[in-house]
């Protein structure tokens, strides 16, 4: 079925081609991205955007040489395909397989790792500078899309790069959000080549530097010049950032892409090239629903995506959805904001209902943190839907803005924890370590539906900031209850009693989505089950009786062992002189891959049977040796 494709194993192979063969090169390429997404599951609807664009900055360019960055690196499957990995595509985001994100590690074509959103402009400009410096005349290229383009970093690095005049740095801005019409404007090409041809630049210059001892004329042809091309594209807002825009021009056309990019080699300093595509472009079903299709699962290409049977359990972001809507029909001072996940947080229903109330701020992570912060001045509640690993890039907002002024801002922290697929870049492992050191900060952990929306209520009802952490996918299965209360702050619960008779007695200490599998291991066990809920402040009183009741301590925690919850444990052990073995309990200090779950879970020693398998080895020592002292361990499965 790929005749050419096959053959194309690196862009060196690639660059061979004429004309016609990359357009019959860009039809296979197409094609196998969707029959293998449909195999594996991951991102389609972007990457089929992205083939002619691809093709032509592989052609254009001598990478790896010349560096190409691909922003947040949802688009980069034909850059995968064409720079040697194409059988491994079967495998991609399964474990042990290649990242669905451009990695430093898998290959030289990857010249820096992304997955986060806008740091792409940044990252090749320090390339870019890097060749200055070192006296090397390779060319730095970062592609980046319109919804990236809302961050203020990348804005930041484009004000830092236009002082730079003869830096080979080109910028791509891959504009997919609107639909291209079949017949593009002959203005809208002629415009393109024109303004990034040679012929265009130097006469530009020439007129200019002939115009410049009458400064007033000068001066009237630069207005001129701005007007007219301001008529057509938004050029004046890059140009005043220093760079020389070129565009729009059709993304999917490669004998347009080609030759303005072929001029644009040619051309110095700082470059901005402005590219139309299409998200899912060249299958049918992805371009009428690109949303749907962002992130399919596997699926029949020839059927598409089919609704399957209601779910026997909610998912915690389902859960979320309907609190939030509750929550506002109750009360009107809540407000919703997301930074760009509307459908990932489960903002969509809250939209419709509420839209005077919901607010999407577009990939701007610390400014949604201090726009809730904001509201939160004026006497609303705003909640901030946001990923766990997202948050951090909202940190010094978080302290300085929200937290330091003690401001009632809720965080539904989604994708707490092992996440799968997307890998070490979107693992929520480190958010109870980096909130808890926060002062007034309040973290819950939910250990199932019910628990988590009224965590939820909690959060809302508390005159300072907040923080819920859930999990990604469903919870035990627990009904929620339509009634709301406000749970006690800092006060957890005893879930089991354990029956082990003296100087063999277990206590667990369970956080959040680890209630569950400590529950089960505890089964065989016979041991004590505390569902600890609060992270900060710490059930301290709980923590001390079980303690002095029982013989080992375990904590057992979705998140990083580094400053987690096992470790303000210790701390609270420490702090009252209690001398107890202590075992604890998540993720050890590493990026957690990128992987099935489930599979993950188990690797980590963090399913049921992981848990009781960890807890009898240390235990068998611990009592042996009967410590004299409070005795801290990691443990993982081997």
């Amino acid at each position: 079925m790929y005749e050419l494709l096959r053959t194309v194993d690196t862009p060196a192979q690639l660059r061979q081609l004429d004309m016609p063969a990359l357009h019959q090169l860009a039809g296979e390429l197409r094609a196998f991205i969707l029959e293998s997404v449909s195999r594996t599951g991951g991102h389609l609807s972007s990457n089929l955007g992205s083939v002619e664009l691809t093709i032509a900055l592989h052609y254009m360019f001598d990478t790896p040489g010349d560096r190409l960055v691909w922003d947040v690196g949802h688009q980069s499957y034909p850059h995968k395909i064409l720079t040697g990995r194409r059988e491994a595509m079967a495998g991609i985001r399964q474990l042990d397989g290649i990242s669905g994100f451009p990695r430093r590690s898998e290959s030289e074509y990857d010249t820096f790792g992304t997955a986060h959103s806008s740091t792409s402009i940044s990252a090749a400009l320090g390339m870019a500078q890097a060749a200055r410096i070192l006296g090397d005349t390779r060319h730095s290229i970062a592609v980046i899309g319109d919804g990236a383009l809302s961050a203020g970093m990348a804005f930041e690095a484009m004000n830092n790069a236009g002082v730079a005049e003869d830096l080979p740095l080109l910028v791509v801005l891959n504009d997919n959000d609107m639909s291209i019409s079949p017949p593009v404007g002959a203005l809208r090409y002629c415009f393109g080549r024109l303004i990034s041809g040679r012929f265009y630049q130097h006469a530009r210059q020439g007129v200019h530097y002939a115009l410049r001892p009458i400064p007033p004329i000068s001066h009237l042809a630069s207005r001129l010049e701005s007007q007219m091309k301001g008529m057509v594209v938004p050029s004046p807002l890059f140009e005043e950032f220093g760079f020389n825009y070129t565009g729009p021009i059709d993304g999917h056309d490669l004998d347009v892409l080609i030759p303005a990019l072929q001029n644009i080699k040619g051309l110095r300093g700082p470059q901005f090239l402005h590219v139309i595509t299409q998200k899912g472009h060249g299958y049918k079903l992805a371009e009428a629903d690109p949303i749907q299709y962002h992130g399919p699962g596997k699926f029949d290409p020839t059927i598409g995506l089919v609704s399957s049977a209601k779910a026997a359990r909610k998912s915690y972001t389902q859960v979320f959805s309907e609190w939030l809507c509750d929550e506002a029909a109750q009360d009107p001072r809540i407000v919703g904001i997301t930074p760009a996940m509307r459908e990932g947080s489960g903002l969509v229903e809250f939209e419709k209902r509420f839209p005077d109330r919901y607010f999407d701020v577009a990939i701007a992570e610390q400014h949604a943190v201090t726009f809730a912060a904001g509201l939160a001045t004026e006497g609303l509640r705003p909640v901030v839907a946001i990923y766990s690993t997202f948050l951090q890039r909202g940190y010094d907002q978080l302290i300085h803005d929200v937290a330091l002024q003690n401001l009632p801002v809720a965080f539904a922290i989604d994708r707490a924890g092992i996440v799968g697929a997307d890998g070490a870049t979107h693992m929520g492992a480190f958010d109870l370590a980096y909130l808890r050191c926060i002062p007034n900060m309040v973290v819950m952990a939910a250990s199932d539906e019910n628990e988590c929306r009224q965590m939820l209520h909690t959060a809302v009802n508390h005159d300072g900031p907040c923080a819920v952490r859930y999990p990604r996918g469903s919870g035990p299965g627990v009904p929620t209850e339509a009634a709301m209360s406000v749970l006690p702050i800092g006060k957890g619960e005893l879930r089991r009693h354990g029956g082990q008779p003296p100087g063999q007695r277990v206590a667990i200490l369970a956080f959040g989505s680890m209630v569950a599998p400590s529950l089960t291991a505890a089964e065989t066990l016979d041991a004590t089950v505390a569902n600890m809920r609060f992270v900060k402040p710490l059930d301290e009183a709980l923590v001390k009786q079980l303690a002095q009741t029982h013989d080992v301590l375990v904590t057992v925690e979705e998140g990083c062992l580094q400053g987690g919850a096992g470790s303000a444990c210790l701390e609270c052990l420490s702090n009252a002189g209690i001398a107890v073995p202590v075992l604890r309990l998540g993720l050890p200090d590493e990026f957690v891959e990128h992987g099935d779950p489930a599979i993950l879970l188990n690797h980590y020693g963090l399913d049921a049977d992981g848990i009781r398998a960890s807890i009898q080895r240390f235990t068998d020592k611990a009592l042996a040796a009967k410590p004299s002292c409070a005795v801290a361990r990691e443990a993982r499965s081997p």
